[in-house]
């Protein structure tokens, strides 16, 4: 079987490469910060989702400065509907990073990147390649499943991620860093798909030992999931004699940290409906509201 050759694959790209907002055209330099954003924001997003709200954000915030400068409401106003707000927060915060420790310039290397908020090992490696021209490999979800298939490696996901990247760092040619990182991205979001792969138009068909054996879909590997706890509690609504609805806020880690919302309970797998007040807000238990326990 032949061993993939990367000039195939970047011969692939150059004709059938996407055109994306935040990607520079051929002969451009990419701009770190567009590229930087358009990682935190594709991060448990898909490309669609992301387009509009990339555009809307640079409009709002062209520049890291302007970004760094803004009041966090601002920020969190403008990420509102992309989920996983803890990305926002640390977008923010790496932003003033970057203008209070490195002078308004991201820094150039994959380790410096990773010393930034926000930043983990995928996301410096891509913005270190794109924009940087850093050889470093960059996997994400699209190339776990294109170099598992290729090289039909069975150490399920999470745990096979580094041979992943050994491999994956071995191919990537050292005049396009950047380009072979979004190859690969490219390649599995359109060809090498979670179902029914478009193999016959794959320019690495030949070489790839999963297409032969017939288990494309077989790859990544990944461990049985397990059940997770079923749990319940209660949510209050106060609202106020103007009809505004108290709201707090959450503590800033953790699920939806930093957000809004209204008084809750407990939440836990032996909750009583009938008990539901006892961890109601004291005034608000007092007044006998109306309340609905789910």
């Amino acid at each position: 079987m032949p061993c993939p050759d990367p000039a195939e694959l970047m011969t692939w790209y150059d004709r059938q490469r996407r055109a994306l907002p935040w990607r520079a055209l051929p002969g451009e330099h990419p701009d770190p910060y567009r590229v930087w954003l358009s990682e935190i924001m594709l991060q448990q997003t898909t490309v669609q989702a992301v387009k509009p709200y990339f555009a809307a954000f640079l409009a709002r915030f062209p520049t890291v400065r302007a970004l760094a400068e803004a009041p966090a409401e601002a920020v969190m106003s403008a990420w509102a509907g992309l989920g996983y707000y803890s990305r926002a927060r640390n977008l923010h915060a790496c932003a003033q990073v970057v203008m209070t420790r490195h002078g308004g310039r991201f820094p150039a290397t994959e380790a410096e990147l990773r010393d930034l908020p926000g930043i983990g090992a995928y996301t410096s490696a891509a913005v270190a390649a794109i924009a940087f021209g850093e050889v470093a490999a960059a996997v994400d979800g699209n190339v776990e499943r294109v170099m598992t298939r290729l090289f039909r490696l069975e150490t399920p996901m999470p745990a096979g991620r580094a041979e992943v990247a050994r491999r994956t760092l071995a191919m990537v040619p050292a005049d396009r860093p950047g380009d072979f990182a979004q190859a690969l991205m490219d390649l599995g979001a359109t060809i090498c798909t979670p179902r029914k792969p478009a193999c016959a138009l794959c320019p690495w068909r030949t070489p790839c030992l999963a297409r032969p054996a017939g288990e494309q879909e077989a790859y990544p590997r990944k461990l049985a999931k397990t059940d997770g706890t079923l749990r319940r509690g209660a949510a209050f609504v106060l609202v106020r004699n103007d009809d505004a609805i108290l709201l707090r806020t959450r503590p800033p880690k953790g699920l939806l940290g930093g957000m809004a919302e209204v008084p809750t309970g407990l939440w836990s797998d032996r909750h009583d409906p009938l008990r539901a007040l006892d961890d109601a807000p004291t005034s608000f238990a007092t007044s006998s509201p109306i309340f609905r326990s789910n």
